[in-house]
């Protein structure tokens, strides 16, 4: 939203088309026939609206049955918002945005006036170059609203690492390996201090992520499971989201790596 005002700040009349209503669409349109890379970025959206459009004709949102099972021609399910902002999301998901805009401002004279934000010479180039850093993310695994998940639990982070790491079995996936992780011995290899490091760091990452904030830690807090065991030392923590407080803990031997065959 915030690139598509810049864009649509003075531009000519000419450029947005008298009778289009999408100013930001004829704009991208008009670039298109004189630029390869956005002309390509046109064919891309309109494939795009097309394919929108046949599903709402669809009863139910079925597809066609001669396209059932085809994992390449399934239509992509956007929500209102990207369509609102299509040309540029398309852009940036395809990775030219940047270029898109850096041509617009190379040849701000034929598409806007003077006092536009892309035609300064200081504020055009510095957009572009904004854009820059967001065109080289990947964007293939979007999170939503309706995409939350709760967190892994230490033993399950270990897991995970182990079936990915190098170390893994070959097992097949719905065969979970062992927890235990080979201890290291004085004249361990290289490669093993690299994947026990690994391994805690991987661990650790499940008290610290980008929707609770870490109020309070502390190492070696004892635990006692049963009464007939002895109590473990952990790391514990609090956590604070957006509506409740969580309290973690985790035994130290999982934090280090060194878990052996413990149960």
């Amino acid at each position: 939203g915030v690139v598509e005002a810049c864009l649509l700040h003075m531009l000519k009349r000419r450029a947005a088309g008298f009778l289009r209503t999408d100013k930001v669409a004829a704009l991208f349109t008009k670039v298109g026939k004189t630029y390869t890379v956005a002309g390509d970025i046109c064919k891309k959206v309109q494939e795009l609206q097309q394919q929108v459009e046949s599903r709402k004709n669809q009863p139910n949102g079925q597809e066609p049955l001669k396209r059932q099972g085809s994992t390449a021609s399934k239509t992509p399910v956007l929500t209102p918002q990207a369509i609102k902002h299509i040309w540029v999301r398309t852009a940036l998901i395809e990775k030219v945005l940047d270029k898109i805009v850096q041509y617009i401002v190379d040849n701000c004279s034929k598409y806007y006036e003077k006092e536009a934000l892309l035609a300064d010479p200081v504020c055009g180039p510095i957009l572009a170059s904004l854009l820059v850093g967001p065109c080289a993310l990947e964007y293939t695994k979007l999170k939503t609203a309706d995409h939350y998940w709760t967190d892994p639990s230490a033993d399950e982070l270990v897991q995970r690492h182990r079936i990915h790491g190098v170390h893994g079995r070959q097992d097949s996936p719905s065969k979970r390996p062992a927890l235990g992780i080979r201890k290291r011995h004085s004249s361990g290899s290289t490669s093993e201090d690299r994947f026990a490091a690994s391994a805690r760091e991987y661990v650790e990452s499940l008290h610290q992520n980008s929707r609770t904030h870490l109020l309070y830690g502390k190492n070696n807090v004892l635990v006692q499971p049963k009464d007939d065991l002895e109590a473990i030392p952990g790391y514990l923590s609090l956590h604070q989201s957006a509506d409740s407080l969580t309290l973690k803990w985790t035994p130290n031997q999982l934090m280090n790596g060194t878990l052996g065959d413990s149960e």
